[in-house]
């Protein structure tokens, strides 16, 4: 796994306007220390992340595990401000949005062949401007919406191209277990899954799908950017009667713990 201590702290300590004996007197080490440190030489003590955390207002993970050099302008000046997105998933930036004529905000769409430009423009105003937008009246004002179109069977009986609208999740730790969400992840660009929210005991997302030739897998924290919560779908197709979304959701969610214990157990034997 690549570290990105050294190049984090100089580019933060650069932003601060510090002096390299500045962090090293803050954090209680010696400046011979602290350069090695910067420069990729040295690595902190436990104590020495603590305090570097502590100074910059940032978490360990993210200074250790994010490459903080290829976050947009706008994300450091979030991150510098003690939001730190990346582990809490709280405090989170105010979202880039588009707006009709009369200052509503739109819905825009992200469809299935643009995923892979929204994982990397997803916090660039210019780029979300760009996409295609629409409005829905019978939605809260004070929320904020997106909508994006799904590829694949994973999550049938909603069909194939299917459109699912999103409402954006400030704080993840109220993510409700057993309900459908949209994340956006490092490796995976867009997903649309069944989540287990496992944020306060384990620091990951357990993502299923309805489809149960699909695993499970799971997300952590860190890897995460967006998430929105199911609002609604738009289809073409007529998804196959069965039981009520929440309902199947539910079981889904039941019968995955229920093998994933049993796996456990007979690993166990």
């Amino acid at each position: 796994m690549e570290v990105f201590l050294a190049s984090n702290i100089l580019l933060l300590r650069k932003r601060k306007k510090r002096t390299q004996d500045d962090v090293a007197t803050a954090i209680k080490i010696n400046r011979s220390t602290y350069t090695g440190i910067e420069i990729g030489n040295a690595f902190p003590s436990i104590e020495g992340l603590i305090n570097l955390s502590n100074y910059f207002h940032i978490s360990i993970d993210t200074l250790l595990r994010v490459d903080l050099t290829n976050l947009s302008e706008f994300q450091l000046s979030e991150l510098t401000r003690g939001n730190d997105v990346y582990i809490r998933g709280t405090h989170l930036r105010v979202i880039s949005k588009t707006t009709d004529a009369q200052e509503n905000e739109n819905i825009e769409l992200v469809p299935a062949k643009a995923k892979a430009g929204y994982t990397a423009g997803y916090a660039d105003p210019e780029y979300i401007s760009e996409l295609p937008r629409f409005q829905l009246p019978f939605l809260s004002k004070n929320k904020k919406f997106r909508s994006f179109q799904i590829s694949g069977d994973s999550m049938l009986p909603i069909p194939e191209g299917s459109w699912i609208i999103g409402e954006f999740v400030q704080d993840w730790h109220t993510i409700q277990s057993g309900k459908p969400h949209l994340i956006l992840t490092l490796d995976d660009g867009i997903v649309f899954k069944i989540v287990d929210n496992l944020i306060q005991d384990e620091g990951i997302l357990r993502l299923y799908s309805l489809n149960s030739f699909y695993k499970h897998f799971d997300v952590p924290v860190p890897d995460i950017r967006e998430v929105w919560r199911f609002v609604n779908f738009i289809s073409s197709e007529i998804p196959e009667a069965g039981n009520s979304n929440d309902n199947l959701n539910n079981k889904v969610l039941d019968l995955m713990r229920e093998i994933d214990a049993i796996k456990n157990k007979l690993g166990r034997e």
